[in-house]
């Protein structure tokens, strides 16, 4: 798909939900994910907020990171990348009021969509114990505040519930639909035990259903793992992996290390260089010909003053 520099992130990612079959979007955190999965050819992208929150500050994602972190962090990454980019909003860092203020920050942000969610602050990974949520009329009223904040029409607001943890399918049903009456475009409930659970989420709610596969999540119960084409014929609309290349990221640092570690103890060097990207390779990958070219354009004046 071309995309046109006239249309917002929005409205690029509500014509990529609008187009037939599923969307996929993988899970990125930081520069070199973003990038990574932009040169792979994937049309679009979820920031994860557990990824930000582990790789920016160290910490799980329990609702350390609040509003300037993730609103930073999110902005440079759509400042890198030239695919739609959905962020995680969390809560929206209070009540109602300040969903709105979260909802116009991130879309200035020139994010494309944000995700709501129905969780008490602080907030835990939607896979972790100890979840509360909210009420469903105090969900309602962020999904309200959200919709009247966005300024472009083509702002996509995602809500999320987490009430199935809490209160089951049953109810999570009827808060995604309460939220889409409330004006939300694509709706999500997190943590799903299985198959048939999703597939009767995806038939009783009134918006497009969205859904995450936890690859790297090993702990029972957890929503089950399935294919895009499996999903899609249950009805699901878009599918996030949000922990696949953080989990892929450590565990190559972990196998690059054990590598450094074992030549240090043997006294030797070791050059795994299927372990590594090339030099050259990382610097493409991160713009470099880009800089080179607006180099040589603009820098015309070397150090002192010669040309």
């Amino acid at each position: 798909m071309t995309f046109s520099a006239t249309l917002s992130p929005g409205q690029r990612l509500r014509d990529l939900l609008a187009e037939p079959g599923i969307l996929i979007c993988p899970g990125i955190y930081d520069g070199f994910s973003a990038r990574l999965v932009e040169s792979m050819g994937f049309k679009t992208a979820a920031i994860s907020g557990a990824g930000l929150s582990e790789a920016n500050l160290g910490w799980a994602d329990v609702g350390i990171m609040g509003y300037e972190e993730n609103l930073r962090a999110s902005s440079a990454l759509a400042a890198c990348t030239s695919i739609p980019l959905s962020a995680d909003g969390d809560t929206g860092y209070g009540n109602a009021m300040n969903v709105y203020f979260t909802v116009q920050g991130f879309e200035r942000a020139g994010i494309a969509c944000l995700m709501i969610e129905d969780q008490v602050w602080p907030k835990r990974c939607g896979h972790m114990e100890g979840k509360q949520v909210i009420s469903a009329e105090e969900g309602v009223e962020k999904i309200q505040a959200a919709v009247e904040a966005r300024r472009d029409p083509g702002f996509v607001i995602k809500a999320r519930t987490d009430a199935t943890a809490v209160h089951g399918v049953g109810e999570a049903i009827r808060r995604l639909n309460l939220y889409a009456e409330a004006g939300a475009d694509l709706l999500f409930t997190d943590a799903l035990l299985s198959a048939e659970d999703i597939a009767a989420v995806a038939r009783n709610v009134s918006k497009p259903l969205s859904v995450n596969m936890g690859f790297g999540i090993r702990q029972r119960p957890t929503t089950p793992l399935l294919s895009a084409r499996q999903l899609e014929d249950m009805g699901v609309k878009a599918v996030s992996y949000p922990r696949m290349l953080t989990s892929a990221a450590i565990q190559g640092m972990k196998n690059a290390l054990g590598v450094l570690t074992q030549s240090i103890d043997e006294n030797r060097v070791i050059d795994r260089p299927d372990l590594l990207v090339p030099f050259d390779e990382l610097n493409t990958l991160m713009g470099l010909p880009r800089i080179k070219e607006l180099e040589r354009k603009f820098v015309r004046t070397r150090p002192g003053g010669a040309r």
